[in-house]
């Protein structure tokens, strides 16, 4: 088989410790001077990738990607420092981002870096669209798995099983294809010292919206954000005929 010319975008993200805040203006979440860190979604694509490397299949380049802020730099050298062999990194201040113009990004990216399989995670904490990786399949025209837990390689042939309700189901197609990852299909190493100062030398080119021609004006609208109503407290009964009268009560009989 041809080599694996991998891509693994990467998003940054509040940190999945920190509760996020409403703004004032009940427009988005407050990200000032709050922690962010890689999507973990993403942190399991790159550990993925880099896994298919030490199972001496045919990796020639696992490429990291992201599009944001210049801070955004930071996730692409931990990507690095991770297993990945360089970075490119799209730098956007102003514009929000949406699914469906990352995924032409990520496109013309795949064509650009000729690539043949692309493993990024199903969704990002902050938005929790779940579009991209299917929205680039589209694109590409490429075959697609998603929420994988688990991924074997043979040859050009790629077996994807993920879980779904009451069990598991198995997807088998050719390269090149999009995967998506979920939470089981592994657990991310940890960024060791040494490494994260080889990231340092390694490759990482920085361009611009302008230089893909893409049209990302924006296509959504947040109406309103605001944090749900807060839960009320349960109560207590003595008896089963107590807990069926409550039910009946709350019109739950």
């Amino acid at each position: 088989m041809s080599g694996l010319r991998i891509l693994v975008p990467v998003k940054r993200v509040i940190d999945y410790a920190v509760k996020p805040r409403v703004n004032k203006a009940q427009t988005a979440v407050e990200t000032n001077g709050v922690k962010h860190s890689m999507n973990p979604f993403d942190e399991l694509s790159i550990e993925e990738a880099v896994r298919l490397r030490e199972r001496k299949k045919p990796v020639e380049d696992i490429l990291a990607f992201s599009a944001g802020p210049a801070k955004s730099q930071d996730i692409l050298r931990t990507a690095m420092a991770m297993g990945a062999d360089r970075g490119l990194h799209v730098v956007e201040e102003k514009t929000e981002l949406e699914p469906l113009g990352v995924a032409k990004m990520l496109k013309k990216v795949v064509e650009d870096e000729k690539r043949n399989l692309v493993i990024l995670g199903k969704q990002s904490i902050d938005d929790d669209a779940n579009q991209t990786g299917q929205m680039l399949a589209g694109l590409l025209g490429w075959s697609q798995a998603t929420q994988a837990s688990k991924v074997e390689l043979d040859g050009e042939t790629v077996t994807v099983t993920k879980e779904v309700d009451g069990g598991v189901e198995t997807v088998r197609a050719k390269l090149p294809m999009v995967i998506t990852t979920d939470l089981r299909l592994n657990e991310p190493r940890y960024a060791s010292l040494p490494n994260i100062m080889k990231a340092k030398k390694k490759p990482l080119e920085k361009k611009s919206l302008a230089d893909y021609g893409i049209d990302m004006s924006k296509r959504l609208q947040t109406v309103k954000v605001a944090e749900p109503p807060a839960r009320q407290g349960g109560g207590k009964v003595e008896n089963v005929d107590g807990l069926i009268g409550k039910l009946k009560e709350l019109g739950a009989m």
